[in-house]
Protein backbone atom coordinates (compact mmCIF):
# COMPACT_ATOMS: atom_id res chain seq x y z
CA UNK A 1 0.00 0.00 0.00
CA UNK A 2 1.48 3.18 -0.94
CA UNK A 3 0.44 6.43 1.22
CA UNK A 4 2.08 9.21 -0.47
CA UNK A 5 2.43 12.55 2.39
CA UNK A 6 5.16 14.52 -0.22
CA UNK A 7 6.56 17.50 0.72
CA UNK A 8 6.94 20.45 -1.56
CA UNK A 9 10.81 21.11 -1.51
CA UNK A 10 11.63 24.83 -1.29
CA UNK A 11 13.66 26.39 -4.55
CA UNK A 12 12.92 29.83 -4.39
CA UNK A 13 13.30 31.74 -7.94
CA UNK A 14 16.03 34.80 -7.65
CA UNK A 15 15.20 37.80 -8.28
CA UNK A 16 15.65 37.61 -12.05
CA UNK A 17 13.78 34.58 -12.42
CA UNK A 18 10.65 36.66 -10.30
CA UNK A 19 11.14 39.05 -13.03
CA UNK A 20 11.00 37.09 -15.88
CA UNK A 21 8.04 35.25 -14.12
CA UNK A 22 6.03 37.97 -14.22
CA UNK A 23 6.76 39.32 -17.42
CA UNK A 24 5.36 36.14 -19.27
CA UNK A 25 2.77 36.30 -17.37
CA UNK A 26 1.80 39.33 -18.01
CA UNK A 27 1.77 38.07 -21.54
CA UNK A 28 -1.35 36.28 -21.02
CA UNK A 29 -4.46 37.04 -22.18
CA UNK A 30 -8.31 34.90 -20.99
CA UNK A 31 -9.77 36.36 -23.90
CA UNK A 32 -6.84 35.40 -26.39
CA UNK A 33 -6.94 32.01 -24.57
CA UNK A 34 -10.70 31.18 -25.48
CA UNK A 35 -10.17 32.63 -29.19
CA UNK A 36 -7.61 29.97 -29.41
CA UNK A 37 -9.35 27.24 -28.22
CA UNK A 38 -12.79 28.30 -29.85
CA UNK A 39 -10.34 28.00 -33.64
CA UNK A 40 -8.85 24.33 -32.22
CA UNK A 41 -12.62 23.80 -31.56
CA UNK A 42 -13.86 24.58 -35.14
CA UNK A 43 -11.20 22.30 -36.99
CA UNK A 44 -12.18 18.93 -36.46
CA UNK A 45 -9.76 16.01 -35.45
CA UNK A 46 -10.92 13.06 -34.60
CA UNK A 47 -8.55 10.07 -33.66
CA UNK A 48 -7.03 9.19 -36.81
CA UNK A 49 -7.84 12.47 -38.33
CA UNK A 50 -5.22 15.25 -36.74
CA UNK A 51 -3.62 16.74 -40.05
CA UNK A 52 -5.84 20.08 -40.33
CA UNK A 53 -5.63 20.86 -36.58
CA UNK A 54 -2.01 20.15 -36.57
CA UNK A 55 -0.99 21.66 -39.84
CA UNK A 56 -2.97 24.86 -38.00
CA UNK A 57 -1.36 24.74 -34.68
CA UNK A 58 2.16 24.44 -36.98
CA UNK A 59 1.52 27.70 -38.62
CA UNK A 60 -0.06 29.13 -35.69
CA UNK A 61 3.70 28.57 -33.39
CA UNK A 62 5.41 29.50 -36.56
CA UNK A 63 3.66 32.61 -36.35
CA UNK A 64 4.45 33.45 -32.42
CA UNK A 65 8.46 32.96 -33.40
CA UNK A 66 8.87 29.11 -32.46
CA UNK A 67 10.89 26.64 -34.71
CA UNK A 68 7.63 24.42 -35.71
CA UNK A 69 6.87 21.54 -38.04
CA UNK A 70 4.58 19.66 -38.83
CA UNK A 71 5.76 15.49 -38.14
CA UNK A 72 3.59 13.26 -40.52
CA UNK A 73 2.40 9.87 -39.29
CA UNK A 74 0.52 8.95 -42.50
CA UNK A 75 -1.93 10.51 -44.92
CA UNK A 76 -4.88 11.76 -42.47
CA UNK A 77 -2.63 12.11 -39.02
CA UNK A 78 0.08 13.90 -37.64
CA UNK A 79 1.76 15.82 -34.94
CA UNK A 80 2.73 19.88 -34.54
CA UNK A 81 6.08 20.12 -32.75
CA UNK A 82 7.76 23.29 -31.33
CA UNK A 83 10.62 24.36 -30.24
CA UNK A 84 12.08 27.25 -28.57
CA UNK A 85 16.63 27.26 -28.08
CA UNK A 86 18.20 27.73 -25.46
CA UNK A 87 21.81 27.76 -24.59
CA UNK A 88 22.18 23.79 -24.30
CA UNK A 89 23.47 24.75 -20.41
CA UNK A 90 20.25 23.86 -19.05
CA UNK A 91 17.05 20.82 -19.32
CA UNK A 92 15.10 20.48 -21.83
CA UNK A 93 11.52 20.11 -21.11
CA UNK A 94 8.43 19.05 -23.22
CA UNK A 95 5.35 20.44 -22.89
CA UNK A 96 2.82 18.11 -24.01
CA UNK A 97 -0.65 17.55 -24.93
CA UNK A 98 -2.97 15.02 -27.10
CA UNK A 99 -5.01 16.83 -29.41
CA UNK A 100 -7.61 14.40 -30.95
CA UNK A 101 -11.67 14.41 -29.88
CA UNK A 102 -12.88 10.88 -28.60
CA UNK A 103 -16.11 11.97 -30.69
CA UNK A 104 -16.29 12.95 -34.48
CA UNK A 105 -19.35 15.60 -34.72
CA UNK A 106 -20.85 13.04 -37.65
CA UNK A 107 -24.01 11.53 -37.01
CA UNK A 108 -23.52 8.85 -38.90
CA UNK A 109 -20.72 7.85 -36.54
CA UNK A 110 -21.84 8.65 -33.09
CA UNK A 111 -25.37 8.47 -32.98
CA UNK A 112 -27.29 6.96 -31.55
CA UNK A 113 -24.93 6.19 -28.95
CA UNK A 114 -24.35 9.91 -28.14
CA UNK A 115 -28.27 10.58 -27.99
CA UNK A 116 -31.27 11.40 -29.98
CA UNK A 117 -29.10 14.17 -31.78
CA UNK A 118 -25.52 15.57 -30.82
CA UNK A 119 -25.57 18.69 -28.61
CA UNK A 120 -23.50 21.86 -29.14
CA UNK A 121 -21.24 21.14 -26.93
CA UNK A 122 -20.22 17.78 -28.99
CA UNK A 123 -20.20 19.80 -32.16
CA UNK A 124 -16.35 20.74 -33.64
CA UNK A 125 -17.48 24.81 -34.10
CA UNK A 126 -16.07 26.51 -31.30
CA UNK A 127 -17.87 29.46 -29.95
CA UNK A 128 -18.27 31.17 -26.71
CA UNK A 129 -21.26 31.31 -24.69
CA UNK A 130 -21.56 32.37 -20.71
CA UNK A 131 -17.77 32.77 -20.39
CA UNK A 132 -17.63 29.11 -21.60
CA UNK A 133 -16.18 28.18 -25.16
CA UNK A 134 -18.19 25.26 -25.78
CA UNK A 135 -17.79 22.70 -28.49
CA UNK A 136 -16.51 19.24 -29.30
CA UNK A 137 -13.04 18.83 -27.36
CA UNK A 138 -13.80 22.44 -26.10
CA UNK A 139 -12.66 21.40 -22.85
CA UNK A 140 -10.34 18.17 -23.12
CA UNK A 141 -8.08 18.05 -25.27
CA UNK A 142 -8.17 21.16 -26.87
CA UNK A 143 -8.37 23.83 -23.93
CA UNK A 144 -5.15 21.40 -22.73
CA UNK A 145 -3.58 22.14 -26.27
CA UNK A 146 -3.75 25.95 -25.96
CA UNK A 147 -2.20 26.48 -22.48
CA UNK A 148 0.35 24.43 -23.90
CA UNK A 149 0.89 26.67 -26.88
CA UNK A 150 0.04 29.50 -24.91
CA UNK A 151 2.46 29.19 -22.55
CA UNK A 152 5.61 28.85 -24.87
CA UNK A 153 4.23 32.06 -26.38
CA UNK A 154 4.66 33.73 -23.58
CA UNK A 155 7.65 32.64 -23.00
CA UNK A 156 9.07 33.81 -26.30
CA UNK A 157 6.98 36.99 -26.65
CA UNK A 158 8.85 38.05 -22.93
CA UNK A 159 12.19 37.15 -24.46
CA UNK A 160 14.24 36.43 -21.61
CA UNK A 161 17.21 33.93 -22.06
CA UNK A 162 16.42 30.27 -21.24
CA UNK A 163 19.33 27.55 -20.97
CA UNK A 164 17.44 24.40 -21.62
CA UNK A 165 14.93 24.10 -24.72
CA UNK A 166 11.37 24.37 -24.43
CA UNK A 167 9.58 21.91 -26.97
CA UNK A 168 5.86 21.89 -27.42
CA UNK A 169 4.31 18.77 -28.86
CA UNK A 170 0.44 18.59 -30.15
CA UNK A 171 0.46 14.52 -29.96
CA UNK A 172 -2.26 12.59 -32.39
CA UNK A 173 -4.03 9.48 -30.95
CA UNK A 174 -4.21 10.03 -27.76
CA UNK A 175 -7.84 8.69 -27.09
CA UNK A 176 -8.31 5.43 -25.91
CA UNK A 177 -9.55 4.01 -29.25
CA UNK A 178 -8.68 2.02 -32.04
CA UNK A 179 -9.41 2.23 -35.71
CA UNK A 180 -12.10 3.86 -35.99
CA UNK A 181 -15.20 2.58 -38.90
CA UNK A 182 -13.89 3.14 -42.68
CA UNK A 183 -10.02 3.83 -41.20
CA UNK A 184 -6.97 2.04 -42.36
CA UNK A 185 -5.01 1.70 -39.37
CA UNK A 186 -5.42 -0.25 -36.25
CA UNK A 187 -2.91 1.73 -34.54
CA UNK A 188 -4.78 4.69 -34.52
CA UNK A 189 -5.08 5.92 -30.50
CA UNK A 190 -3.64 4.63 -27.37
CA UNK A 191 -0.97 7.30 -27.60
CA UNK A 192 0.17 6.46 -31.20
CA UNK A 193 1.13 10.09 -31.62
CA UNK A 194 3.05 10.45 -28.60
CA UNK A 195 5.35 7.30 -29.50
CA UNK A 196 6.20 8.31 -32.85
CA UNK A 197 7.14 11.93 -31.43
CA UNK A 198 9.54 10.65 -29.11
CA UNK A 199 10.70 7.58 -31.89
CA UNK A 200 10.97 10.71 -34.62
CA UNK A 201 13.86 12.09 -31.93
CA UNK A 202 11.30 14.73 -30.13
CA UNK A 203 12.13 14.53 -26.22
CA UNK A 204 12.98 16.17 -23.37
CA UNK A 205 14.61 15.58 -20.02
CA UNK A 206 11.56 16.39 -18.35
CA UNK A 207 8.15 15.91 -19.55
CA UNK A 208 4.55 18.17 -18.22
CA UNK A 209 1.44 16.56 -19.87
CA UNK A 210 -1.72 18.84 -19.55
CA UNK A 211 -4.56 16.87 -19.00
CA UNK A 212 -7.45 16.91 -16.82
CA UNK A 213 -6.88 17.53 -13.02
CA UNK A 214 -6.00 20.88 -10.84
CA UNK A 215 -3.24 19.25 -8.85
CA UNK A 216 -0.26 17.81 -10.03
CA UNK A 217 0.06 13.90 -10.51
CA UNK A 218 2.65 12.64 -10.53
CA UNK A 219 1.57 8.35 -11.22
CA UNK A 220 -1.49 6.95 -13.00
CA UNK A 221 -3.60 4.05 -14.39
CA UNK A 222 -2.78 2.27 -17.77
CA UNK A 223 -5.69 0.00 -18.97
CA UNK A 224 -6.03 -3.27 -20.38
CA UNK A 225 -8.72 -4.55 -22.45
CA UNK A 226 -10.65 -7.89 -22.43
CA UNK A 227 -12.71 -9.30 -25.28
CA UNK A 228 -15.23 -12.38 -23.16
CA UNK A 229 -17.10 -14.66 -25.43
CA UNK A 230 -19.94 -16.38 -23.82
CA UNK A 231 -20.97 -18.65 -26.05
CA UNK A 232 -25.25 -20.48 -26.93
CA UNK A 233 -26.39 -22.34 -29.63
CA UNK A 234 -27.49 -21.17 -32.60
CA UNK A 235 -31.85 -21.15 -33.00
CA UNK A 236 -34.31 -19.56 -34.46
CA UNK A 237 -37.43 -18.33 -33.16
CA UNK A 238 -39.80 -20.60 -34.81
CA UNK A 239 -38.31 -23.67 -33.12
CA UNK A 240 -36.93 -22.64 -29.81
CA UNK A 241 -39.26 -25.23 -28.26
CA UNK A 242 -37.99 -27.48 -30.23
CA UNK A 243 -34.49 -27.87 -30.05
CA UNK A 244 -31.87 -27.47 -27.39
CA UNK A 245 -32.41 -23.70 -26.27
CA UNK A 246 -29.05 -21.39 -24.91
CA UNK A 247 -29.22 -18.21 -26.25
CA UNK A 248 -26.17 -16.29 -25.38
CA UNK A 249 -27.46 -13.12 -25.07
CA UNK A 250 -29.23 -14.16 -22.27
CA UNK A 251 -26.23 -15.79 -20.84
CA UNK A 252 -24.15 -12.70 -21.22
CA UNK A 253 -26.11 -11.08 -18.32
CA UNK A 254 -25.09 -13.04 -15.78
CA UNK A 255 -21.67 -12.52 -17.18
CA UNK A 256 -22.34 -8.42 -16.98
CA UNK A 257 -23.93 -8.96 -13.58
CA UNK A 258 -20.88 -10.63 -12.04
CA UNK A 259 -18.24 -8.38 -13.56
CA UNK A 260 -20.52 -5.36 -12.38
CA UNK A 261 -19.58 -7.04 -8.99
CA UNK A 262 -16.55 -7.76 -9.17
CA UNK A 263 -15.63 -4.17 -10.62
CA UNK A 264 -15.84 -2.74 -7.07
CA UNK A 265 -14.10 -5.18 -5.40
CA UNK A 266 -11.18 -4.99 -7.52
CA UNK A 267 -10.98 -1.23 -7.50
CA UNK A 268 -10.98 -1.25 -3.63
CA UNK A 269 -7.90 -3.78 -3.61
CA UNK A 270 -5.94 -1.42 -5.97
CA UNK A 271 -6.69 1.63 -4.18
CA UNK A 272 -3.34 3.47 -3.35
CA UNK A 273 -1.27 6.12 -3.89
CA UNK A 274 -2.80 7.81 -6.37
CA UNK A 275 -4.82 5.78 -8.00
CA UNK A 276 -8.47 3.69 -7.76
CA UNK A 277 -8.15 1.82 -10.65
CA UNK A 278 -11.50 1.50 -12.24
CA UNK A 279 -13.66 -0.82 -14.64
CA UNK A 280 -16.87 -1.00 -16.92
CA UNK A 281 -18.40 -2.77 -19.64
CA UNK A 282 -18.24 -0.34 -22.32
CA UNK A 283 -19.44 -2.61 -25.79
CA UNK A 284 -21.59 -5.67 -26.59
CA UNK A 285 -21.61 -7.07 -29.69
CA UNK A 286 -23.96 -9.86 -31.05
CA UNK A 287 -26.52 -11.43 -33.38
CA UNK A 288 -28.20 -9.65 -36.67
CA UNK A 289 -29.75 -6.38 -36.07
CA UNK A 290 -31.21 -7.14 -39.64
CA UNK A 291 -33.07 -10.70 -39.18
CA UNK A 292 -33.44 -11.30 -34.89
CA UNK A 293 -35.48 -13.71 -35.70
CA UNK A 294 -32.19 -16.06 -35.39
CA UNK A 295 -30.12 -16.44 -32.12
CA UNK A 296 -26.33 -16.64 -32.89
CA UNK A 297 -24.21 -18.79 -31.16
CA UNK A 298 -22.05 -16.45 -29.51
CA UNK A 299 -21.78 -12.33 -28.04
CA UNK A 300 -19.02 -10.69 -27.24
CA UNK A 301 -18.53 -8.17 -23.96
CA UNK A 302 -15.45 -5.17 -24.57
CA UNK A 303 -14.54 -4.71 -20.93
CA UNK A 304 -11.99 -1.92 -19.92
CA UNK A 305 -10.34 -2.51 -16.78
CA UNK A 306 -7.91 0.63 -15.64
CA UNK A 307 -4.49 -0.78 -14.00
CA UNK A 308 -2.73 0.75 -11.30
CA UNK A 309 1.34 1.38 -11.65
CA UNK A 310 1.69 -1.43 -9.17
CA UNK A 311 0.08 -4.06 -11.04
CA UNK A 312 1.40 -5.64 -14.53
CA UNK A 313 -1.22 -5.98 -17.10
CA UNK A 314 -0.28 -10.10 -16.88
CA UNK A 315 -1.18 -9.87 -13.00
CA UNK A 316 -4.19 -8.37 -14.12
CA UNK A 317 -4.92 -10.64 -16.71
CA UNK A 318 -4.91 -13.04 -14.20
CA UNK A 319 -7.34 -11.24 -11.95
CA UNK A 320 -9.84 -11.15 -14.38
CA UNK A 321 -9.92 -14.42 -15.33
CA UNK A 322 -10.55 -15.46 -11.92
CA UNK A 323 -13.54 -13.64 -11.43
CA UNK A 324 -14.69 -15.24 -14.66
CA UNK A 325 -14.34 -18.68 -12.99
CA UNK A 326 -15.93 -17.10 -9.93
CA UNK A 327 -19.02 -16.13 -12.15
CA UNK A 328 -18.83 -19.69 -13.97
CA UNK A 329 -18.78 -21.48 -10.64
CA UNK A 330 -21.72 -19.48 -9.40
CA UNK A 331 -23.69 -20.85 -12.87
CA UNK A 332 -21.93 -24.46 -13.81
CA UNK A 333 -23.55 -23.91 -17.67
CA UNK A 334 -21.57 -21.24 -18.31
CA UNK A 335 -19.76 -21.00 -21.23
CA UNK A 336 -17.38 -18.33 -21.09
CA UNK A 337 -13.57 -17.59 -22.21
CA UNK A 338 -12.00 -14.38 -22.95
CA UNK A 339 -8.96 -12.73 -24.62
CA UNK A 340 -6.62 -9.31 -23.68
CA UNK A 341 -6.57 -7.23 -26.77
CA UNK A 342 -5.09 -4.05 -25.21
CA UNK A 343 -2.75 -3.83 -22.40
CA UNK A 344 -0.84 -0.16 -21.21
CA UNK A 345 0.83 -0.40 -17.92
CA UNK A 346 0.26 2.28 -15.30
CA UNK A 347 3.43 4.73 -14.65
CA UNK A 348 4.99 6.60 -12.25
CA UNK A 349 7.68 9.50 -11.50
CA UNK A 350 8.98 9.39 -8.59
CA UNK A 351 7.11 12.60 -6.60
CA UNK A 352 10.86 13.89 -5.58
CA UNK A 353 11.74 13.92 -9.07
CA UNK A 354 12.55 18.01 -10.35
CA UNK A 355 9.84 18.54 -12.77
CA UNK A 356 7.27 16.89 -10.44
CA UNK A 357 8.39 19.41 -7.36
CA UNK A 358 8.85 22.04 -10.03
CA UNK A 359 5.10 21.70 -10.92
CA UNK A 360 3.81 21.77 -7.41
CA UNK A 361 5.70 24.85 -6.35
CA UNK A 362 4.47 26.63 -9.43
CA UNK A 363 0.80 25.31 -8.40
CA UNK A 364 1.75 27.28 -4.55
CA UNK A 365 3.00 30.07 -5.99
CA UNK A 366 -0.51 30.45 -8.61
CA UNK A 367 -3.08 29.60 -5.90
CA UNK A 368 -1.12 30.52 -2.88
CA UNK A 369 -1.61 27.51 -0.38
CA UNK A 370 0.22 24.39 -0.18
CA UNK A 371 -0.42 21.99 -3.10
CA UNK A 372 -2.38 18.78 -2.23
CA UNK A 373 -2.64 16.00 -4.47
CA UNK A 374 -6.24 14.42 -5.94
CA UNK A 375 -6.09 10.52 -5.35
CA UNK A 376 -8.91 7.89 -6.04
CA UNK A 377 -8.05 9.04 -9.79
CA UNK A 378 -8.86 6.61 -12.70
CA UNK A 379 -7.92 8.54 -15.99
CA UNK A 380 -5.18 6.92 -18.42
CA UNK A 381 -3.54 9.48 -21.05
CA UNK A 382 -0.51 9.57 -22.81
CA UNK A 383 1.70 10.54 -19.79
CA UNK A 384 1.70 6.49 -19.89
CA UNK A 385 3.73 6.70 -22.87
CA UNK A 386 6.06 9.46 -22.04
CA UNK A 387 7.10 7.67 -18.36
CA UNK A 388 7.23 4.37 -20.10
CA UNK A 389 10.05 5.89 -22.61
CA UNK A 390 11.88 7.49 -19.88
CA UNK A 391 10.97 10.97 -19.77
CA UNK A 392 10.10 11.70 -15.94
CA UNK A 393 6.63 13.21 -16.34
CA UNK A 394 4.52 15.34 -14.27
CA UNK A 395 0.69 16.41 -15.04
CA UNK A 396 -1.50 18.94 -14.32
CA UNK A 397 -5.48 20.23 -15.53
CA UNK A 398 -7.68 23.39 -15.85
CA UNK A 399 -9.52 24.34 -12.12
CA UNK A 400 -12.73 22.10 -11.99
CA UNK A 401 -15.56 24.85 -13.58
CA UNK A 402 -18.99 23.79 -13.45
CA UNK A 403 -20.27 23.76 -17.08
CA UNK A 404 -23.26 25.75 -18.22
CA UNK A 405 -26.81 23.73 -16.87
CA UNK A 406 -27.98 23.60 -20.53
CA UNK A 407 -24.64 20.43 -20.73
CA UNK A 408 -25.43 18.12 -17.74
CA UNK A 409 -23.48 14.71 -17.01
CA UNK A 410 -20.39 13.64 -18.72
CA UNK A 411 -19.00 16.77 -21.21
CA UNK A 412 -15.48 17.36 -22.52
CA UNK A 413 -16.89 20.69 -24.21
CA UNK A 414 -16.94 23.45 -21.93
CA UNK A 415 -13.68 25.07 -20.98
CA UNK A 416 -13.25 28.61 -19.18
CA UNK A 417 -10.49 30.88 -20.02
CA UNK A 418 -10.39 32.32 -16.60
CA UNK A 419 -9.33 28.59 -15.44
CA UNK A 420 -7.10 28.05 -18.58
CA UNK A 421 -5.01 30.75 -17.61
CA UNK A 422 -4.71 29.34 -14.27
CA UNK A 423 -3.07 26.49 -15.81
CA UNK A 424 -1.23 28.24 -18.60
CA UNK A 425 0.46 30.61 -15.61
CA UNK A 426 1.76 27.06 -14.10
CA UNK A 427 3.17 25.77 -16.79
CA UNK A 428 5.01 29.56 -17.28
CA UNK A 429 6.21 29.24 -13.78
CA UNK A 430 7.93 25.24 -14.61
CA UNK A 431 9.58 26.56 -17.90
CA UNK A 432 11.23 29.64 -15.75
CA UNK A 433 12.07 27.36 -12.79
CA UNK A 434 13.61 24.32 -15.16
CA UNK A 435 14.95 26.26 -18.30
CA UNK A 436 16.62 29.05 -16.92
CA UNK A 437 18.87 26.93 -14.46
CA UNK A 438 22.30 24.81 -14.95
CA UNK A 439 21.60 21.04 -15.70
CA UNK A 440 23.02 20.64 -12.35
CA UNK A 441 20.63 22.75 -10.48
CA UNK A 442 17.99 20.85 -11.87
CA UNK A 443 19.53 17.17 -10.83
CA UNK A 444 21.11 16.49 -14.14
CA UNK A 445 24.64 15.01 -14.47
Amino acid sequence: MIDERVAVQPRPLSAQQQAWLEHAWAQIEPRALGKLDADLVSVPSPTGQERQVNEFITAHLRAAGLEARYQAIDEDQGNAVGRINGSGEGADLLLYAPIDTAFTGDEAEDLPWLGASIRTDLQPHGRIEDDYVIGQGAENPKAYAACVITAAEAVRRAGFPLKGDVLVGLGAGGMPTNRRPGRARSNAGQGNGCSFMLEQGVWGDFAIIAKPGYAVSWEEVGLCWFKVAVRGTLNYTGIRHIVPYRNPIVEATKVIQGLEEWFPRYAAAHTDGLVAPQGSIGAIEGGWTYKPSFVPSVVYLYVDARISPRTTPMELKREFGAALAEIKGRHPDLEVDFDMILSIPGTRTEPENWIVQSLMRAWEQREGQPHQPIRGTSGATDAAILRGRGIPTARLGLPRTPPPPRYPGFSMGAASPTAMQRLTECLVYAIVDTCTRDRSEVGLA
